[in-house]
C-alpha cells in the first residue's frame, strides 16, 4: 500500500494534540505542608505509598513523647486526687475540683495545638482538590468522558465546599465547646453539664455523617462508585477503615470498594502524584491526632482502676475530642481520594 506521509498541519495538529494531553496530566505541585513527607519515586503507587507511610511513622517519635509526658502527668493528678478522698467534706470537694482543673489545664494546651492542626489540614486538603480535581476532569474529559467528568466534578465540588467550610467555621469551634463542657462536668459534676456535652458530640457526629452519607449516595447514583473485587480484600479494607476513623468510619468503608476496584487502573501520573501528595499532607497531621488519641484513651483505662469516676470521664471526653478531629480531617481526605480514583477509573 502506498505510505501515507502526514501533512505538515497534521504534524502540528497531533503535537498539540499531545501537548494538550500531557498539560491535562500534570498535576498540581504538593502543598507545603506535605512538601517534606513527599516520597521521591512517585511513578509507582505502591512504591511512594510504601515510602510515605515510613517517613510518617519516623516523624511521630516527639509526639510520642509528648503525649506519654502529658498522659504521666494526667496519671499522677489523678493519684494524687485519689489519696484526698479518704478526707471528707470540704477537703474532698477541693480536691476533686483541683483535680479537674489541673487534667484539663495540661490536657487543653496540647488540644488546642491538636485542633488548629486538625483545621489547617482540612483547608490545605481542599484548597489542593480545587487544583487537582480540574486537572482530572479534563483528562476524563479528553478521553471522552465529558459528561461523566461534569458530573463528578460538580458534585465532589459542592460537597468539598460544604464539608471543609462546615468543619472551620462550625466544628471545630465546637471541639472547644465540647472540652469546655467537659472540663466544667468534670469539676462540678452538674448533669446539665453532661447532657448539653453530649449534645454537642451529637451535633458534631451527626454533621459528618450526613454530608458523607449523601456524598457516598450520590457517588453511587452518578455510577462512579461501583465495581467488582476480590470480597476478601474488600471486607478487609471495609474493617480497617471503619476502626481506624472514628465516628465516619462505617460511613466511608461503603466507599472503599471504588478504591480497591481502581488500584489496578492507577497509571495515570497526575492521579498517582495527586494521591500521593494529599495523603502526604494528610497523614503525618492524622497520625499525631490518633497518637494522643490512644494514649488518652489509655490512660483513662488506667486511670479507671483506681480514680474518681468523673476525672476519669473527663479524660475520656479529651479523647473523644480527639476522635471527632480523626473523623474530621479523615472525612475531607476520603472524600478527595475517593473522588480521586473515580477519576482515574475513566482516566484508567
Amino acid at each position: 500500500p502506498p505510505l501515507l506521509i502526514p501533512s505538515s498541519g497534521e504534524k502540528s495538529l497531533a503535537v498539540s494534540s499531545r501537548r494538550l494531553n500531557q498539560s491535562f496530566l500534570t498535576a498540581p505541585q504538593v502543598p507545603e505542608g506535605g512538601a517534606e513527607l513527599m516520597p521521591e519515586d512517585t511513578g509507582s503507587f505502591a512504591a511512594g505509598l510504601t515510602e510515605l507511610l515510613r517517613d510518617a511513622v519516623l516523624h511521630l517519635r516527639p509526639d510520642l513523647k509528648e503525649a506519654s509526658k502529658v498522659s504521666l502527668g494526667v496519671i499522677a493528678a489523678v493519684m494524687m486526687v485519689s489519696l484526698l478522698q479518704s478526707f471528707s467534706g470540704s477537703v474532698k470537694t477541693a480536691a476533686n475540683l483541683a483535680g479537674a482543673t489541673a487534667i484539663a489545664a495540661g490536657l487543653l494546651l496540647s488540644a488546642n495545638s491538636l485542633i488548629r492542626l486538625g483545621s489547617q489540614t482540612v483547608t490545605e486538603i481542599s484548597e489542593y482538590g480545587k487544583l487537582l480535581l480540574p486537572v482530572m476532569t479534563a483528562a476524563m474529559a479528553a478521553q471522552g468522558g465529558a459528561a461523566s467528568s461534569t458530573a463528578l466534578y460538580a458534585g465532589t465540588a459542592v460537597f468539598d465546599s460544604v464539608l471543609s467550610s462546615l468543619i472551620s467555621r462550625l466544628l471545630s469551634p465546637m471541639v472547644y465547646l465540647f472540652l469546655a463542657l467537659s472540663a466544667a462536668n468534670g469539676a462540678i459534676g452538674e448533669n446539665i453539664l453532661g447532657k448539653l456535652r453530649d449534645l454537642v458530640k451529637s451535633v458534631v457526629s451527626w454533621s459528618l455523617k450526613t454530608i458523607l452519607t449523601v456524598f457516598t449516595t450520590y457517588m453511587t447514583v452518578t455510577g462512579v462508585v461501583s465495581g467488582t473485587t476480590d470480597a476478601a480484600a474488600l471486607k478487609a479494607t471495609k474493617v480497617t477503615i471503619s476502626s481506624v476513623v472514628p465516628v465516619v468510619g462505617g460511613i466511608l468503608s461503603d466507599a472503599s470498594e471504588a478504591v480497591l476496584v481502581s488500584a489496578g487502573l492507577m497509571k495515570n501520573a497526575a492521579g498517582i502524584y495527586g494521591i500521593l501528595a494529599v495523603l502526604a499532607v494528610f497523614l503525618s497531621p492524622f497520625l499525631k491526632i490518633g497518637v494522643h488519641y490512644l494514649i488518652l484513651k489509655l490512660t483513662a483505662a488506667v486511670c479507671g482502676i483506681f480514680g474518681e469516676k468523673g476525672l476519669t470521664e473527663l479524660i475520656g471526653d479529651f479523647s473523644t475530642a480527639m476522635g471527632l478531629l480523626l473523623a474530621m480531617t479523615g472525612s475531607e481526605c476520603l472524600l478527595l481520594l475517593i473522588s480521586t480514583v473515580c477519576f482515574l477509573k475513566g482516566v484508567g
